[in-house]
């Protein structure tokens, strides 16, 4: 059975089969639409979907092979989103995977624990009442597992105790391609944060 991904590519004329890296930014499609309902965009959420772009990129993921992944985000990045992971696709740069939150029906928790790098999510800030960036499409959260929010002895994911090691592959610093890509876009990194560390977290005011 075909995915949906593979569904829109076909729609778009695009084969998945493609050599090359396949970078695609559009409106949100309807079937997107109704895939977010419920989960990413929960009863009641104020989403303007005119606000936001559905993304397909191609990426290098951990065991080297070439994948595709999507991504909703503000119609406000997603211009540095393409620019980003064709660079980082290009330079052979691994992600673990690239969904959309609502394959773990909006549960950041379970999206983090399967290391799972995704945009926007409309939800509350951790330890917050107020929207977090997600909420938005302002922010992406890269490699968690490797890369986890850090508050003293809380992490998030609760599997990546490791994380804390920023010495351990695919570990995010400022010598990393990742950061220097997401800064040189006018990204705020979520691992030059005083209060918690959030290793993960790329977000553009």
């Amino acid at each position: 059975m075909k995915t949906l991904l593979t569904i829109i590519l076909l729609s778009l004329c695009l084969t998945v089969e493609a050599k090359e890296g396949l970078f695609l930014c559009t409106k949100v499609p309807p079937a997107i639409q109704l895939r977010m309902a419920g989960k990413s965009c929960p009863e009641g959420s104020e989403v303007n979907f005119d606000d936001l772009r559905y993304l397909v990129v191609t990426y290098t993921d951990f065991k080297g092979h070439r994948a595709f992944g999507e991504i909703v985000c503000n119609k406000a990045i997603a211009d540095d989103l393409i620019y980003i992971f064709k660079e980082l696709y290009e330079a052979g740069y691994p992600i673990r995977r690239v969904r959309l939150v609502d394959s773990y029906g909006g549960d950041d928790e379970l999206s983090m624990a399967d290391d799972n790098t995704s945009c926007f999510n409309y939800r509350n800030a951790v330890g917050s009442k107020k929207l977090s960036a997600h909420a938005h499409g302002m922010a992406i959260d890269i490699n968690p597992l490797e890369n986890p929010y850090v508050k003293g002895d809380i992490v998030k994911p609760a599997a990546a105790a490791s994380g804390k090691d920023r010495t351990q592959p695919h570990a995010i610093s400022k010598k990393d391609l990742c950061y220097k890509l997401f800064k040189s876009r006018g990204f705020v990194w979520g691992g030059e944060w005083r209060s918690a560390k959030d290793y993960q977290h790329f977000e553009k005011k």
